[in-house]
């Protein structure tokens, strides 16, 4: 077990360094990293995992990672695997804030982000199919994966989606009456004095009850900070900005509002606030998922949800594509990134996010 650990730590220290691009693409880089490279687990029992995260509050890839930590090395890989894929982002995200505090600005990396998104978009495409092909067991589900993904891009909510795919088809196969779900409105929270008490349980509440993506994480901090004049809708816009070019999740800008509001010990506070729901809810979790295995109904819904969740991914994936590939150079660095991956299955895609960042500074100079 000692090993198993030693290996939990190696990993997912390094994912934590090198996993930019959001939860879609740190899923994939998950994927390759346990299933298609050091086979931890098989494709099917990966996506119960992911599956199983997007049922619960909080950062998906975060959560993803406090999973395998568990099933590779129990209880201290749990901790572990989570704990080390957050680090590099809370003290990378910690030291711009406290230059940002400082020197009021941000390091200069557009140009490396220009090239960084192409390449996170291939990665994020060469996981996708694997993992389709391994949650679309029958005919049912590939047309209900297609109708998850039409919803997707048309904007629905992931946690409806989700939720919404697993109770029809545990309800369709079983042959059961009709049920119906309600969607899991954000409420709205109520202002808190802002000393690092106040930033905790403030940040605590987010983590507990926030679904979707990072940008959600955002639209809930515009209500708790920038309304009431906490910090400015500008500090939320660079925040914004620091989780998309740090590595790991993008919830360590809660790091960075946190310093901005009351220095080290606020952003202590909102770090732990933010991300101590998600060790306590996989921990949950993780019990009971292991005890509803056995049961036919929950197989059930947990097929249904792993198919969707390749829908949200593979729609995360169009929209990025959409935003990113606007010219022949990020389209160049997209074909690249593809072949190299395409060409070498096991070469780690931190190699991958490397070349498009060198790539996009080069092909930038060019402008």
């Amino acid at each position: 077990m000692e090993h198993r650990l030693k290996e939990t730590i190696a990993l997912f220290a390094r994912l934590g360094i090198t996993a930019f691009g959001g939860p879609a693409a740190h899923i994939a880089m998950m994927r390759h990293e346990v299933v298609a490279k050091r086979k931890w687990m098989d494709d099917s029992a990966f996506m119960d995992l992911v599956g199983a995260t997007n049922l619960i509050p909080g950062p998906n890839s975060t959560e993803l990672a406090i999973h395998l930590g568990k099933e590779r090395a129990g209880v201290k890989g749990l901790v572990a695997a989570g704990l080390f894929f957050i680090l590099p982002a809370i003290i990378l995200t910690g030291c711009i804030a406290w230059l940002y505090k400082n020197y009021g600005t941000l390091p200069e990396v557009e140009p490396y982000l220009y090239g960084i998104k192409p390449a996170i978009i291939a990665v994020i495409l060469c996981a996708v199919w694997p993992m389709a092909t391994a949650s679309a067991k029958n005919t049912e589900l590939v047309i209900l994966g297609f109708t998850c993904l039409a919803m997707a891009l048309l904007g629905f909510n992931e946690i409806i989606i989700l939720f919404g795919a697993g109770l029809l088809y545990m309800a369709y196969k079983s042959r059961s009456s009709r049920q119906k779900i309600r969607s899991l409105s954000l409420l709205p929270l109520s202002g808190t004095a802002m000393g690092s008490p106040g930033l905790f349980f403030t940040f605590l509440k987010i983590g507990a009850i926030l679904y979707g993506s990072g940008y959600v994480l955002f639209a809930f901090i515009d209500a708790e900070l920038v309304v009431p004049g906490i910090i400015s809708r500008q500090q939320l816009t660079d925040a914004i900005a620091v989780g998309q070019f740090t590595p790991g999740p993008v919830f360590s800008a809660a790091t960075f509002i946190g310093y901005q509001v009351n220095g080290i010990t606020g952003a202590l506070a909102a770090t732990a606030g933010i991300f101590l729901p998600s060790f306590v809810f996989v921990a949950l979790l993780n019990r009971i998922v292991s005890k509803l295995k056995t049961s036919r109904s929950f197989a059930l819904f947990l097929s249904a949800v792993n198919v969707a969740s390749v829908a949200v991914i593979a729609a995360i994936c169009w929209q990025m594509a959409y935003e990113t590939i606007r010219s022949w150079e990020t389209a160049a660095i997209l074909v690249l990134s593809f072949a190299l991956l395409f060409t070498f299955p096991k070469l780690n895609s931190a190699f991958i996010i490397v070349f498009g960042s060198v790539a996009g500074y080069i092909l930038s100079l060019l402008h």
